[in-house]
């Protein structure tokens, strides 16, 4: 473990969707329309997240940028960042303060999009910060994907902790009690840090499943993509366990990619190479596809906002979209 600097903080954990800032909503009845909008600067365009003011923001990874999308007005806002930082992940917090990691240049950034003023935190092991999300006390956590670490980040004073991980940790989620859990996409298997303790558990999974993204559900389970295999499984964090498994419409080579949980439970993924969207209801464990109406899309990470409308954006197509 390599820390910055001590902190104890008590831990609150935010379930449901991608423990945003902003908890997803819910809409009873999906009508399917779907709009699109192309990104000024497409280079890469990815990882959507809805701010407190209902403007959708992302990161343009090689573009090196962040932009913010005003669905009301339909109208793009740019800020350029560091040199080499090209952004990856992205949450923005709920007083509006833009948080992202720095894939190319070992960071943890901060926008203050009032005034443009970006502070990089550096993680004190280097690598590639990949995915992050936000706790209820304010606290960071951020996966490391080739360099194997699982990152803490006080965004109250900017000191970084880190955790030694293996299988190329990619998408992060929080249980209910706290547990920060990730996937782990070379080691088919999910990983389970105990804050408390510093301990990493691991949860073996089908060989060849190649777990890609996870979130958080209100009743407090954990919903995971495995990309290699096509499926989408339903783990129970208290008993640490998968519950169920669903294979999707686009069958085992669809490429589950993101993953997202509304407020009502129904669980959002895409798949990939098929250029759809899927709804499940666990309920009746019915399926809902939503054809995209652009082809080589790319989606690498979707979202639900306040209002229960699903975002997502194409980082082929440089389009963000959205289905309500």
């Amino acid at each position: 473990m390599v820390v910055a600097s001590v902190i104890v903080l008590p831990l609150l954990a935010h379930a449901g969707g991608s423990n945003y800032g902003v908890a997803p909503g819910a809409r009873p009845d999906v009508t399917g329309k779907i709009s699109e909008w192309p990104v000024p600067t497409p280079q890469f365009a990815r990882d959507p997240a809805p701010g407190p003011d209902g403007a959708i923001y992302i990161t343009v990874m090689f573009g090196n940028k962040i932009a913010r999308f005003d669905p009301r007005a339909q109208a793009f806002k740019e800020w350029d960042l560091p040199a080499g930082a090209r952004p990856h992940g992205l949450v923005v917090a709920r007083d509006g303060q833009v948080w992202y990691t720095g894939n190319g240049n070992g960071t943890i950034g901060h926008l203050d999009p009032a005034t443009g003023k970006v502070t990089e935190h550096t993680t004190p092991s280097g690598g590639d910060p990949h995915t992050l999300i936000m706790d209820e006390q304010g606290v960071i956590w951020f996966t490391v994907q080739n360099g194997q670490r699982i990152g803490r980040l006080d965004t109250r004073t900017g000191a970084i902790t880190e955790y030694k991980a293996a299988g190329n940790p990619y998408g992060i989620a929080l249980d209910k009690s706290g547990n920060v859990w990730f996937c782990q996409l070379s080691g088919d298997r999910l990983g389970r840090l105990d804050p408390k303790t510093g301990t990493i558990t691991e949860l073996v999974l089908e060989r060849g499943s190649q777990p890609r993204r996870m979130a958080a559900a209100p009743d407090g389970s954990l919903w995971v993509t495995q990309y290699g295999n096509g499926k989408l499984v339903r783990v129970d964090p208290v008993a640490r366990k998968v519950v169920k498994e669903y294979a999707l419409p686009a069958g085992k080579d669809g490429g589950p990619y993101a993953v997202t949980v509304d407020a009502a439970g129904a669980v959002w993924a895409n798949e990939i190479k098929t250029d759809t969207v899927v709804r499940l209801d666990p309920k009746t464990e019915q399926f809902r596809v939503f054809t995209l109406p652009s082809k080589g899309v790319g989606i690498r990470k979707m979202i639900v906002a306040a209002d229960g409308r699903l975002w997502y954006m194409g980082s082929h197509n440089g389009r963000l979209g959205v289905i309500e």
